[in-house]
């Protein structure tokens, strides 16, 4: 075998790896959005749509639900922040991440009372803010996994990019998440109905089920997924 095949079975390795947990994520994420939007009536990692309706219900005059969305948005930014700092000082980042975002959900699991609703909100917000910093890039391209506004774009741009010759096939990676959230909304909507509060239990062990699953990825492998360890890429791979 040559240095240069053995090369591209070693990427494609990683980058299956990387598409199989960023696709569970994304699922893990839309499960949660989906649970959360049907027990609080606000989403949970969706901030486009949290900045929509804090919008709207200032204009209404709603103070109150304004307060809390733009709280909600405050969060997930620290949340991400957090991830970030907890994945820095990481030997295994995506496993201690994820590790704390279980942790996290099975908090906010166990606020079952009725004056606790607000800080349950809050929490899993975070942990959605956290698990962003479990895979940030995927060989060299940027993957979202809690939101697919701009994953979307990407893979629209890259459409249009191969209408006008550019036959690169990078782009199309950026479908994964997407999905991976449609298929987790659903999963949760249906999580819902059948568990009712209890669903934020279920998806606190599926976050730590995808945790140990991760110990799985050799550590080298790891790495590659933060944004700190990516190769610098050309200004064209940023860009799609």
């Amino acid at each position: 075998m040559t240095r240069q095949r053995r090369r591209r079975i070693i990427r494609t390795r990683r980058t299956a790896a990387g598409l199989v947990l960023a696709a569970a994520i994304s699922f893990l994420a839309g499960m949660t959005d989906a649970t959360g939007l049907a027990l609080t009536g606000d989403f949970v990692s969706f901030m486009t749509g949290n900045t929509t309706r804090a919008a709207l219900s200032l204009g209404d005059g709603n103070l109150r639900h304004a307060a809390v969305l733009l709280s909600a948005i405050l969060v997930f930014v620290l949340g991400n922040a957090a991830g970030i700092v907890i994945a820095h000082f990481s030997e295994r980042r995506t496993f201690v991440v994820l590790s704390c975002v279980s942790i996290v959900l099975v908090a906010a699991s166990i606020m079952t009372a009725e004056n606790l609703a607000m800080p349950r909100f809050y929490l899993v917000v975070i942990s959605m803010g956290m698990v962003n910093a479990a895979v940030e890039q995927i060989e060299g391209l940027p993957i979202g996994l809690t939101y697919v506004t701009g994953a979307l774009s990407r893979f629209g741009r890259g459409i249009g990019r191969w209408i006008v010759g550019d036959r690169r096939l990078d782009w199309t990676i950026q479908i994964v998440p997407w999905a991976g959230m449609f298929a987790g909304a659903v999963a949760g909507t249906w999580l819902t109905r059948t568990a009712g509060s209890a669903a934020f239990w279920l998806i606190a062990v599926f976050a730590m089920m995808i945790a140990f699953a991760v110990l799985l990825i050799p550590k080298r492998v790891q790495r590659r997924f933060g944004n700190s360890q990516r190769s610098t890429p050309s200004p064209n791979r940023l860009s799609q």
